[in-house]
């Protein structure tokens, strides 16, 4: 049975670093998932410690990657408007597969900016921002994933 889970567990981490840069795949949380199978086992025994602050990471990343975009909007120049368009496209592209979530961000902020009066450059680069600000978050999410593999690898050695 420990051969089973241990399989399922190796599953969740690559279907959670396939999740992390495909859209609609919580990537992070199925790895941890993985985690908490392994933990089952008679193989591998985490402390309470170490699942308490991987399932925190866990949350944390799992909130900045919708948080991410909008805060990109605003670290290159976006105003209000800007962060709440990034914040609705990364909603709204949910609902239009891998490319609306990739364009969303970016286009909700342009057309945000648009409304609120910006100029079309200063909207774009507010839209750049926010694909900035999602690939930010995508790289946080397989760093996260692909150290949770390595610590179930460990566990499992």
């Amino acid at each position: 049975m420990d051969i089973a889970l241990l399989i399922i567990a190796g599953l969740c981490m690559l279907v959670g670093i396939i999740g992390c840069i495909i859209p609609g795949l919580p990537g992070t949380p199925i790895a941890y998932v993985g985690l908490l199978i392994a933990q089952v086992t008679e193989r591998v025994d985490f402390s309470w410690q170490l699942l308490l602050v991987w399932g925190m990471v866990t949350v944390v990343v799992s909130v900045l990657d919708y948080v991410v975009p909008a805060w990109g909007t605003k670290q290159f120049g976006g105003t209000k408007w800007g962060v709440w368009g990034s914040t609705i496209g990364v909603f709204v592209g949910l609902f239009f597969g891998a490319l609306g979530v990739i364009l969303g961000p970016l286009v909700g902020a342009v057309l945000g900016e648009l409304l609120g009066g910006k100029a079309t450059s200063d909207a774009l680069k507010a839209g750049w921002g926010s694909f900035i600000g999602l690939l930010f978050g995508t790289i946080l999410k397989l760093v996260c994933c692909g150290l949770m593999t390595i610590t179930l690898i460990q566990a499992i050695w």
